[in-house]
């Protein structure tokens, strides 16, 4: 996916910074152009002619040499650019491009670049832990930066936990995902979250959905090239891509609305949202006062998978959420049959790493035709490359649509 991409590497002062040695050889060996540019402090930990050998470019570090006057243009730079990844991103560093300050090569041309910016934190674990640090990094987020999370393990200070940088292979894929555009020309569907059923104005019925999945199948879609519609029910993320743009809706049958309305202009719709099963049948307009005893009947809200499973096209790709907690698999291939859904994805509450709100999920994908297949507990954005490597993979060809 590299293949004559121009990849810029900007690299600060931050023990990390071995690291980019083995990240420019992969990009180079992948077959990206590729160019750095070095803080001064990050010439302390690496030097620029290591660098210089590996990309086959000279190193930026100065705005101008300063032997004959030559300028480094931190805009021409930004404009040649496919992507930029900045790595290691130290604290500092970080602070400099949430504020906007330009005061290096590297920061400029940070402000300068149109080309999507990957972030890889590395420092030490307090630093990364501390709340200015973890704001900063949301506001990158906030920015469209996608920030390539720090790993955990032994740090140069010698305490044990999360601060390391990404390794540069996982870095590379997070590279290839992006210019991976076996979706271009899509158009995608995908809901995430909860749905809140209103009681009164102060209560609500809901459940633990972070959104965290549903998210993640957004961004591993809009990576690849499709056109996502992003469905949300209320969470506190934000999505990261510029190819994805979310409709916010509350309750279910805000969310039955929308889907209604979109799916029928998309190729792809995975229904991940954890969207009530029933709703209030009477909503009070004033907060219900406490009594000894109350009672609140309850109405079943419209299934949005079976809906648009009976309206589903044939050149159409439609996958469900199967979130059980007994008679999993069972439960999983009633649902996939009763909704008319081309796959299913379940997962367990009762698997440790698995369900609402954590970071990694264990899921089983079950086909139409009954096969079904077994993934380990991973991170729930690798989860979601499953799910989009199977789609790939499955659906190349159904009717007029093609992978």
């Amino acid at each position: 996916m590299l293949a004559g991409k121009h990849i810029l590497v900007g690299i600060t002062g931050g023990i990390a910074a071995y690291k980019v040695a083995t990240l420019v050889r992969l990009l180079v060996k992948e077959g990206a152009e590729v160019k750095v540019v070095m803080t001064e402090t990050a010439k302390r930990f690496i030097t620029p002619l290591t660098m210089a050998t590996l990309s086959k470019n000279p190193i930026a570090v100065d705005f101008f040499n300063p032997e004959n006057g030559e300028w480094n243009s931190h805009v021409k730079l930004g404009l040649w650019a496919d992507a930029y990844i900045i790595a290691p991103a130290t604290a500092n560093s970080i602070g400099k491009m949430a504020a906007g300050i330009a005061d290096n090569l590297l920061l400029t041309t940070y402000l300068s670049a149109k080309c999507p910016v990957f972030v890889a934190p590395a420092m030490d674990l307090d630093m990364y832990k501390h709340l200015a640090v973890s704001t900063n990094i949301e506001t990158l987020k906030s920015y469209g930066d996608t920030i390539i999370d720090a790993e955990a393990g032994e740090l140069a200070s010698g305490l044990e936990g999360k601060g390391r940088m990404a390794e540069p292979e996982t870095i590379v894929d997070y590279l290839n995902s992006y210019f991976d555009a076996s979706f271009s020309g899509l158009h995608a569907l995908v809901t995430a979250g909860p749905t809140y059923e209103r009681i009164d104005p102060v209560r609500f019925i809901s459940n633990f959905s972070s959104g965290k999945m549903g998210y993640a199948i957004a961004e591993t879609l809009a990576q690849q090239g499709a056109d996502v519609m992003l469905v949300s029910g209320p969470t506190n993320l934000l999505p990261l891509h510029p190819n994805i743009r979310r409709v916010n809706v509350t309750s279910a049958n805000e969310m039955y609305e929308e889907c209604m309305r979109l799916f029928p202009s998309c190729n792809i719709a995975v229904m991940c949202a954890a969207v009530a099963d029933f709703t209030p049948e009477r909503q009070e307009d004033s907060k219900i006062k406490q009594k000894t005893d109350l009672t609140i009947a309850l109405t079943k809200t419209k299934d949005i998978a079976a809906e648009l499973g009976r309206i589903k096209r044939n050149d159409q790709i439609l996958a469900g959420f199967a979130l059980e907690t007994d008679n999993e698999l069972a439960n999983a291939h009633e649902k996939l049959k009763a909704k008319n859904l081309d796959f299913i994805v379940l997962n367990s509450l009762n698997d440790t790493g698995s369900g609402f709100g954590v970071d990694t999920n264990k899921i089983t994908i079950i086909d139409s035709d009954g096969t079904e297949i077994l993934f380990e507990t991973k991170p729930k954005k690798d989860v979601a490359k499953d799910i989009t490597t199977y789609i790939q993979q499955k659906y190349g060809q159904i009717s007029n649509f093609e992978l």
